[in-house]
């Protein structure tokens, strides 16, 4: 198990406690935690609804594949890290990553 944490809109700090034996990506993390993510392409990298900052940790994820960064480019995101979460499959390496969803 891996703890990640999601900076909430008030700035209060939510942790998430991860299996990293389940092929997970992010996005299912998430969701399953109650939090609202779209995932309108259903998570194919397609339609960018999943789209999660990375607060602290981001040497630490998975690398984006072509089609994740294809994506991104299309995007004009505001100054800082921006991953698609259904890109991001689970690692034991993100342990301590602080993330925060788009309100």
């Amino acid at each position: 198990m891996i703890k990640i944490w999601i900076r909430e809109p008030t700035g209060k700090y939510e942790p998430i406690e991860i299996p990293t034996d389940m092929g997970l990506s992010l996005m299912e993390i998430f969701r399953a935690a109650g939090y609202f993510i779209p995932a309108t392409c259903g998570g194919i990298a397609l339609c960018a609804t999943c789209l999660v900052k990375i607060i602290s940790g981001s040497k630490r994820l998975p690398a984006p594949g072509d089609a994740e960064l294809e994506m991104l480019d299309t995007l004009p995101l505001p100054p800082g890290n921006y991953r698609l979460s259904c890109q991001i499959r689970i690692v034991e390496e993100m342990d301590g990553c602080i993330f925060e969803l788009p309100v």
